[in-house]
């Protein structure tokens, strides 16, 4: 008798987890929490760890130093952790709140990172981090008037964003596969001075013959060989955890090669609390806008994603109070990210997909990888081991990354259809706002309003794609035919 009662304890404690509320076990919830900390983990850390080989355009100095860097992956450690914790248990503000209440976990967000790399160098670390922070109250707002905004938003515009944003950060991944940003320009520098004839530095050159080496193509090659691997053959907790696992195989590969330097791990603190403004923010009204047009898209995919969590997990869609909810969490997760030092966070969709294929919804368990996440915020040489990285290690898992940002994009243009108006738009949105922003010179002779405009071409493909909708809308015939293919492919596309 006493044995049924225990198993029937047990199966009880095992279904809980198919249920949003309740508290199983924590012999049940932690490794399932786990399991979501492992799948985000590396593609948490990567924007921040990407935005610090950025070089200043005028100086020729890295935009972060190696303590900041340090403090930023500790703190993007931390500040994901609280935010998921708000999108799993929403703080009440009468008729709305801040998070959606579902199994949402929260990361560093990639969409802004060209925006933020433009930004980074041209004016430094401290603008970056104070528009993050005022340019949140647009995606708060958003969230308010989260019904009748959802118009001007649809799959069309979101999918030539996301486009662009992966078509920028292509080559940001090729150069960190061949070993980094300051490796590049001393490269360009050298060659420069051999054609004119003139001596290379000793530094200068020291630094070019990083890029490009053999030890950093053996260890780019061989963490996008293991990734590939996994992900093609892998099955379970080593399909998941293929980028985890390939980056490394690819920090012990370069250990062996003697690329890492361990001085900071070694001399990082134990134990250390995230203290907010570290890193001092400053304010600079061109910039701001250019991060509030981000975030935007950041709460569009985040919707996405929510929508794809309810579909898969609950069979409906996501209630308005969610959806605002949740909005309004990637907003003040975003916004108290940047207090803490670091970028910007949203829903990660991988998350996403694990809840739609385990169908495991219940928020403790979610809450038990959160909670890891702000326990290593405080541990100064977790953060130091992942600054300590080779730029090559990143960069070969970040190439298939970023390529899988603009094949969504992609895949969401298919969605809208490739009927003549949705192809007039996409002509005029790439052919005038891509092309055009992405031409520096021809930029700068811009009168001042249009350099706004066409500065980073992420904002202008954004703006424009909004505009071309609203003059050339969809007819009905367009708008029945998409709302059915996203209704078919909502749960298609997590699960895969």
């Amino acid at each position: 008798m006493a044995q049924e009662q225990t198993e029937k304890i047990k199966n009880s404690g095992r279904s809980l987890i198919y249920q949003l509320e309740g508290r199983p076990s924590l012999k049940i919830a932690f490794p399932l929490g786990l399991q979501h900390v492992l799948s985000m983990f590396i593609g948490n850390l990567a924007p921040v760890l990407v935005l610090a080989g950025i070089t200043n355009a005028a100086t020729g100095e890295m935009i972060i130093t190696p303590e900041q860097r340090m403090l930023m992956v500790q703190c993007c450690m931390f500040a994901s952790g609280v935010t998921t914790f708000i999108q799993l248990y929403p703080l009440k503000l009468g008729p709305y709140q801040i998070g959606a209440g579902l199994p949402i976990v929260m990361g560093t967000a990639f969409a802004f990172v060209p925006t933020l790399r433009t930004l980074g160098a041209e004016f430094g670390i401290n603008i970056v981090l104070g528009s993050i922070m005022v340019g949140g109250v647009v995606e708060i707002l958003m969230g308010f008037f989260i019904k009748p905004l959802k118009r001007f938003f649809p799959p069309l515009v979101i999918g030539a964003v996301l486009m662009t944003i992966g078509m920028h950060l292509l080559p940001v991944g090729v150069q960190y596969f061949a070993g980094g940003a300051a490796a590049e320009a001393n490269a360009g520098i050298a060659e420069n001075l051999i054609a004119q004839g003139k001596e290379v530095p000793s530094n200068v050159a020291a630094l070019a013959a990083r890029y490009a080496s053999w030890q950093n193509l053996t260890i780019g090659f061989s963490v996008f060989i293991v990734i590939l691997l996994l992900q093609r053959f892998g099955k379970g907790m080593f399909k998941i955890s293929a980028i985890l696992i390939g980056i490394a195989i690819g920090y012990i590969i370069a250990i062996g090669l003697g690329e890492v330097n361990f001085n900071q791990v070694t001399n990082a603190a134990y134990i250390s609390i995230p203290l907010p403004l570290s890193i001092k923010p400053e304010f600079r009204l061109e910039a701001i806008l250019a991060i509030a047009a981000i975030y935007v898209v950041s709460g569009l995919e985040t919707m996405g994603n929510i929508n794809g969590i309810t579909v898969a997990a609950f069979d409906r869609e996501a209630t308005s109070r969610e959806m605002s909810g949740a909005v309004m969490a990637d907003a003040a997760g975003s916004m108290f990210a940047s207090l803490f030092n670091t970028l910007p966070n949203t829903a990660f969709g991988q998350n996403a997909g694990i809840v739609a294929m385990t169908r495991v919804v219940n928020k403790f368990c979610i809450a038990t990888g959160a909670a890891l996440l702000i326990l290593a915020g405080f541990i100064p040489k977790i953060g130091a081991f992942f600054a300590a990285m080779p730029y090559s290690v990143l960069g070969g898992a970040v190439v298939t990354v970023f390529a899988m940002i603009m094949l969504n994009g992609i895949k969401l243009i298919a969605k809208a259809g490739f009927s003549d108006r949705n192809l007039l738009i996409l002509a005029i949105t790439f052919g005038i706002a891509y092309a055009i922003g992405d031409n520096k010179l021809l930029v700068a002779h811009l009168p001042g309003w249009l350099q706004f405009v066409f500065k980073d071409t992420t904002v202008a493909v954004c703006i424009f794609s909004i505009v071309l909708n609203l003059i050339f809308p969809p007819s009905n015939e367009e708008k029945a035919i998409l709302k059915k293919a996203q209704e078919e492919a909502a749960l298609e596309d997590l699960k895969s």
